[in-house]
């Protein structure tokens, strides 16, 4: 019990911190691809927050086309890091191997839970106040017309009705299902 005490709050710590900045990387990564409004107050804040590492990585690392690779190194790194770190506090030993495998699965399942729950907002967000003007919004839908787009042209509205939304969301929770499971069991 005692040492619970004390790991319990440093793996929260841990856990959230690389967590957040690793979803400020992905974000940009993903805003970069989409080629969202780069002087949207969003994006600058990003850029901003992620640019101390990102900016020398890039000297090293160059992008491959559109992919910004510097940024997925980095997010697999820190990914690789914070696992790393939990499993010293919890006193357990992971090849090298099984923590990629295992930070790989887990910036995957943040992909999905991104794209899930922009998704969701901008649902929820055309309810509750359709047509209106924010930034953050305007990024929500560059971000999420790539997965949108096609399920539109899948399933054109009905009745004055997108159901667009509701397939992205169904085909993102079975992508979850398919790819995340068999990820964990390689790396154990």
């Amino acid at each position: 019990m005692g040492s619970s005490y004390v790991t319990n709050p440093l793996e929260f710590l841990i856990n959230t911190l690389f967590s957040l900045y690793i979803l400020a990387i992905l974000l940009r990564f993903l805003l970069a691809l989409v080629r969202a409004d780069f002087y949207n107050p969003v994006s600058q804040f990003l850029v901003k927050v992620t640019n101390p590492p990102l900016i020398p990585l890039r000297r090293i690392i160059p992008s491959a086309g559109k992919v910004d690779t510097s940024a997925l190194l980095l997010m697999v790194a820190l990914q690789m890091a914070a696992l790393g770190l939990i499993a010293l506090l919890r006193g357990s030993e992971i090849s090298v191997g099984a923590l990629l495998i295992l930070s790989v699965a887990e910036l995957l399942g943040l992909l999905l839970n991104i794209f899930l729950f922009a998704i969701l907002i901008q649902v929820i967000m055309s309810w509750i106040n359709p047509g209106a003007y924010n930034p953050a919004v305007s990024l929500l839908y560059s971000l999420t017309e790539p997965v949108l787009g096609p399920c539109r042209r899948l399933i054109p509205p009905f009745s004055g009705i997108d159901l667009s939304p509701l397939v992205a969301l169904i085909a993102i929770q079975v992508a979850k299902m398919l790819l995340l499971p068999p990820l964990y069991q390689l790396a154990n």
